[in-house]
């Protein structure tokens, strides 16, 4: 009899495409923790598709999470607050984690994966930053709470998923702020020489369940992300060919990087992105596609080509 697996976040960017891997592996039932019901995952229903199961909860109500745990093997957490104020990404990504992770022990939940991110380490520049070499120093209060979280996993003898950046159909953020970034500057961004670990969103929700399913799985903390780091120019480059199909001119010359800071000094959001980008962000750890017999996936030319067509849905004037 295979796993019963719970997952939470499973409305969300990545949380939708690992609920979606979940329906496909070997297991015996999926159950989806959300706040509101999400839409059937990719596969649910078909013959000898594993259950698939919503249960109605919320990381603030304890008491439907110990629900939720009751009869689970495996709990992969991937529900997190980003941005907005600080009080919510406590009580989401802190206490929610740790109450998630204390109804998880009691039920007896044999093995808690959570998804975190490489932003816990704070700003680079990071260059072939092997595992267990960077300190814990993030920078915002979603990092902060998030990295509070991974410690309840870890205490409890789970593993930790730190990708960097994600992209891919439904990501909102990163491709988004580098075509924000670009737009608000007269023509081209000359970014300097970073690199910048990446991974497919796809590989990451087949990570995600191969770290909950092999018997392989470390407890503590991964970098997840596709071997071959990411030229800074080469997202730049996407973000140029989406303006393009947008129809946005580019008339003026390329900015450099301090240019580019004087510009943007009003607009906080490109500023963020800018930061991001300017500086290396290259997380070096192989031992994720070993321990859970997976492949990492498309290389970022080949997985963003896959995409072009949903950025362009999605940023084109409305």
């Amino acid at each position: 009899m295979g796993a019963r697996i719970l997952i939470t976040g499973a409305t969300g960017f990545i949380g939708g495409r690992v609920a979606a891997a979940a329906t496909a592996a070997d297991v015996a039932r999926v159950r989806l923790l959300a706040r509101r019901a999400p839409a059937p995952p990719a596969g649910a229903g078909a013959r000898g598709a594993p259950e698939v199961e919503t249960v109605r909860g919320d990381l603030r109500d304890p008491a439907s999470l110990r629900r939720a745990c009751e009869g689970v093997d495996v709990l992969l957490h991937c529900a997190s607050a980003i941005g907005g104020d600080e009080e919510t990404a406590r009580a989401v990504n802190d206490e929610g984690t740790r109450a998630l992770v204390d109804a998880a022990v009691r039920a007896g939940v044999s093995r808690i994966v959570a998804l975190s991110t490489a932003s816990v380490h704070g700003r680079g520049p990071f260059r072939a930053a092997a595992p267990d070499t960077l300190p814990i120093a993030p920078v915002s209060a979603t990092s902060r709470t998030r990295a509070a979280g991974e410690r309840h996993v870890t205490e409890a003898g789970g593993t930790v998923l730190r990708p960097h950046l994600v992209y891919g159909t439904g990501d909102r953020q990163l491709v988004p702020g580098v075509v924000r970034l670009l737009s608000a500057l007269p023509g081209p961004l000359d970014g300097g020489g970073s690199l910048h670990s990446l991974i497919d969103v796809e590989s990451l929700a087949g990570a995600l369940v191969g770290a909950a399913l092999s018997p392989r799985t470390r407890p503590g903390a991964y970098h997840v992300n596709h071997p071959t780091p990411v030229p800074v120019e080469k997202l730049l480059s996407l973000g140029e060919e989406l303006l393009a199909l947008r129809g946005v001119p580019r008339r003026g010359p390329a900015t450099d990087v301090a240019g580019a800071r004087a510009l943007l000094a009003d607009d906080p959001v490109a500023l963020h992105h800018l930061a991001l980008l300017a500086t290396d962000h290259w997380f070096a750890d192989d031992r994720p596609w070993r321990d859970f017999d997976r492949d990492p996936g498309p290389d970022f030319a080949t997985g963003a080509a896959r995409h072009t067509a949903w950025y362009r849905d999605l940023l084109a004037p409305s």
